[in-house]
Order: structure tokens, then sequence, then C-alpha cells
């Protein structure tokens, strides 16, 4: 931990990182284009079915996660190629693991998308 003393400009410049990095994640990373694309559609869905605040909650949360996940995803990736650019089962191991944890994520919010909007389709029938 660091012993420097709280500063606001500090404070500032790392939200200049953080929005860096999700700038670097929407920019390069195609999964995480896809994970946009799915975002957009659930929101413009979300709009026309007039969701209420609750559901929105879910919805939020679940792209938020989704998102996040992959972030760290690429990040483990990103670490381990510059710790070891030449195959390893570990860290072959190390990024399934990463993979499979972005895979969860978005079944789970698969999940709560169908729970919201398949009530919300049928009722149109």
């Amino acid at each position: 931990m660091s012993k420097k003393k709280f500063s606001f400009k500090r404070r500032i410049r790392s939200f200049g990182f953080a929005f860096r990095g999700i700038g670097k994640l929407i920019k390069e990373e195609h999964n995480a284009w896809i994970h946009c694309f799915a975002a957009l559609c659930v929101i413009v869905a979300g709009f026309c079915f007039g969701l209420s605040v609750m559901e929105w909650v879910a919805i939020v949360f679940a792209i938020g996660s989704v998102l996040a996940a992959e972030a760290f995803n690429t990040a483990i990736e990103a670490l381990c190629d510059f710790a070891s650019p030449a195959y390893q089962e570990a860290i072959k191991h190390t990024k399934d693991l990463a993979a499979g944890a972005v895979l969860i994520v978005a079944i789970a919010a698969a999940v709560v998308g169908l729970l919201i909007f398949i009530p919300k389709i049928m009722a149109l029938c």
C-alpha cells in the first residue's frame, strides 16, 4: 500500500486511467463489441417494452457485470501473454478459467434478460 497523502488531483487522474481502459476495451476487444451490441439491443428492447425501474436495475447490473468480466478476462490474458509468451499449460488453464468466468456471467445475464422479456413478449401474443 502506498503511504502517499490523499490527493484529489491523483483521484481525478485515476478516473482518466479507468476511462482509458474502458475505451481500449470497447475499441480493441472483439468480444466486447459483441457484448456492446447485445447490450444496445437489450436497451432498445427495454425502451420498447417500457421496463419498470427494478427491471432496469437488473438489466444494468447484467450489462455491467458482463462488460466488467470481459475487462478482467482481457487484463488476465494480457498479463499472461506478457509474463509467458511461450505456450505453458498453466497459462492456458488460467486463460480458460478467465474466459469461462465471462461465459458464466454472460449466461446469467441472458437468463435475466429472458426472465424479464419472455413474459412481455408472451403478453403480445
